[in-house]
């Protein structure tokens, strides 16, 4: 049994770590970065600071790539794990919506002529 296993869950996480470890941000200052550009929206109020607390049961609005994400907070998570428990910390509130077009049409390096 390891040490860690008899605390108690927080009721509160950091914004940036929570995007972090959810995998929305590949790095945690990346994850601070989008809080502070004002691209992240929490229960329908913009957050610029990355230790804003969520708590679980918060909405997430926040965009990645060309799509927008609405996530509900279910997990606050301990650490950045794999895929699959990065995928247990939020459930889609609804499917994505592309809010924008795609940058370019993609087209192979050595395309005929």
């Amino acid at each position: 049994m390891s040490a860690g296993a008899d605390l108690p869950q927080p009721a509160t996480r950091r914004l940036d770590q929570w995007l972090w470890f959810a995998r929305f941000a590949k790095t945690r200052s990346l994850a601070a970065r989008r809080c502070a550009a004002g691209a992240i929206a929490i229960n329908g109020i913009a957050v610029k600071k990355p230790n804003h607390l969520v708590r679980i049961g918060d909405v997430i609005l926040l965009t990645q790539g060309p799509w927008r994400l609405r996530v509900r907070v279910a997990a606050l998570g301990q650490r950045r794990g794999t895929a699959a428990e990065a995928r247990g910390l939020y459930e889609e509130v609804e499917p994505p919506v592309r809010h924008r077009a795609p940058d370019q049409e993609w087209v192979p390096l050595l395309a005929d002529e």
